[in-house]
């Protein structure tokens, strides 16, 4: 019955698109004013010069508008100079356009910056900055002046001193207050760096290449728990999560993927096992990732694990997991079968032998069409620049990739229909997905390694309705991290999650979007907050944003 009504589902959907034009993603960098390079070596001889580029969606100065966060990183040449890497924070205008505010806020060199993601450590009520380095991390406090302050030893975190990739915050104990997961990578020291193409692990079809991961050592992963004081302590052994083996641990996000009411933890190992902590409620985790068939790919091999994506793309309320990889593998998605357990269907989903010619980066579920079926975008780049001195079928620049949902189980690729933009060959690394100007259009923000970003605006030749919600807590945590939302327009019924990090070491926007379709009013909207309330808002109109406070009910924003 359920695949009668999907293959149905299916049809109806390809009879209403005849005649109309596809979705599109559009290049509109040029038209933002966003200047912007991310500094690079060009040879690429040493790994921890290929890992960095994450990019962060942070409405800083909480005026309803996203703005944006561009990481950025020395080369080895640069670092033992004692030279560092400008990132940048740009504020957006509310007209199309960004300024940088960089120097202003204080958060231009933080640190050799991996990724960025946002939470609100205080519970303030300000989105908080977290930066992971080459180096530990750096906490921004947000002063609510449009400043920041650097709070790392403050707040009991300058220990973490390893290459920190991942970062998620979540609440984990349900006490209110955000917790702070931080995955590690490879323990690099730049004084003592494995030569260029010295052993077999540092060769690429016959090419001289960097070393690493493989052949070096890994580096455990930690936990902060939040004390409600502006200070965490480190809970990582204590928890179960501290990684004894030292996999090589990339990016990292907090789910409730069993909905049992708490959050369990899902940690990209590149090259290794995944890891899916299920939360037992007690202060510690156990890891379920082999059990649950999530930890390799189906035929059992562990992939280079990199970038996390979830979402509920068959309307069941489970949510799926998406994961990048290398190229000569394929980008994994796993299905949500319930009760933490997953089946990996990227063959059968369509989504696999696209991306086997390309190194994956920055991925996300999103409604690029607003048809109320989440799709699915990916961002390449391959890390070694060496690959173009030989035939071997791929190259350092790659072009982007678009999954349609097809309604069915299925994903279409549709990356050459979908305009000129998403095929310029690029080095692709962090990807972030948001409505920028509050007009129902995603956009799609990405950081490239090499060059400057590309933000791309989605179109939607149907012209589809929407609607999105911005959340705030009370009894649960301000930002309302992890709460879900769920929203029934007739037979079409959506589920989402807001969450901090995820994508490629990167932040989506906080608020919730959902497509709509043809439907130009919400039967119902459901919001499970992460303190347990649930709260229920009947009849709203599309094409807005709702404010929903808990407890104290909603308000149009826009």
């Amino acid at each position: 019955m359920v695949c009668l009504v999907l293959l149905l589902a299916a049809v109806v959907r390809a009879q209403t698109k005849e005649g109309v034009e596809g979705p599109r993603l559009v290049d509109i960098t040029a038209k933002t004013g966003i200047h912007f390079e991310h500094l690079s070596a060009p040879e690429k001889k040493y790994i921890v010069e290929s890992m960095s580029g994450g990019v962060a969606l942070i409405d800083y100065d909480n005026d309803g508008w996203p703005d944006i966060y561009f990481t950025n990183a020395p080369s080895v040449q640069m670092s033992l100079a004692g030279k560092k890497a400008r990132g940048a924070l740009f504020h957006n205008n509310h007209d199309g356009t960004f300024t940088d505010v960089t120097e202003r806020a204080g958060v231009g060199t933080p640190c050799w910056a991996m990724g960025a993601v946002v939470g609100d450590y205080n519970n303030d009520g300000l989105p908080d900055l977290l930066i992971t380095c080459f180096g530990g991390v750096v906490l921004y406090r947000n002063n609510g002046d449009g400043t920041f302050t650097d709070v790392t030893k403050v707040a009991g975190l300058a220990s973490d001193s390893g290459w920190a990739t991942g970062a998620a915050f979540g609440d984990y104990d349900g006490d209110g207050w955000t917790d702070l997961f931080v995955s590690h990578y490879v323990a690099l020291d730049l004084k003592d760096l494995p030569s260029f193409g010295s052993t077999k692990t540092c060769q690429y079809h016959g090419i001289s290449v960097q070393c690493g991961p493989r052949g070096l050592k890994g580096s455990p992963d930690n936990l902060y728990r939040n004390n409600g004081d502006g200070t965490f302590t480190d809970v990582s052994h204590k928890a179960g999560v501290d990684d004894p083996n030292k996999y090589f641990g990339l990016t990292a996000v907090w789910s409730d993927l069993n909905g049992d009411g708490k959050l369990d933890l899902f940690v990209a190992n590149d090259g290794e096992p995944n890891f899916l902590y299920r939360n037992d409620g007690d202060g510690h985790f156990t890891d379920v990732a082999y059990d649950a068939g999530a930890a390799v790919s189906q035929d059992g091999n562990e992939q280079a694990n990199m970038g996390i994506a979830l979402g509920d793309y068959l309307h069941t309320g489970h949510f799926s997991i998406f994961i990048s990889h290398f190229s000569e593998e394929y980008a994994t998605l796993f299905r949500n079968e319930g009760g933490l357990n997953f089946t990996d269907v990227s063959y059968a989903a369509g989504v696999a032998r696209a991306t086997e010619p390309y190194v994956g980066w920055g991925d996300a579920f999103f409604d690029v069409d607003n048809d109320g079926w989440p799709d699915l975008v990916l961002v390449n780049g391959h890390v070694y620049p060496q690959v173009d001195t030989k035939e071997i079928g791929t190259k350092y620049r790659e072009p982007k990739l678009l999954f349609l949902n097809e309604h069915n189980g299925r994903f279409r690729d549709i990356s050459k229909q979908a305009g000129p933009a998403i095929q310029i060959p690029q080095v692709s690394r962090g990807l972030a997905v948001g409505d920028l100007f509050n007009d129902g259009h995603l956009e799609l923000v990405v950081e490239n390694l090499e060059g400057g970003p590309m933000i791309l605006r989605t179109e939607d030749g149907a012209k589809n309705h929407w609607i999105g919600f911005s959340l705030e807590g009370a009894k649960s945590n301000r930002l309302a991290l992890n709460a879900k939302v769920k929203v029934t327009a007739g037979d079409l019924v959506q589920t989402d999650e807001m969450r901090s990090g995820g994508s490629y070491l990167s932040q989506n926007d906080l608020r919730l979007h959902f497509g709509l379709g043809s439907h130009t009013t919400v039967d119902k909207v459901e919001v499970l907050w992460p303190s347990g309330k649930r709260e229920v808002f009947p009849g709203l109109k599309a094409d807005h944003i709702f404010v929903v406070k808990e407890g104290a009910g909603l308000v149009v924003e826009r």
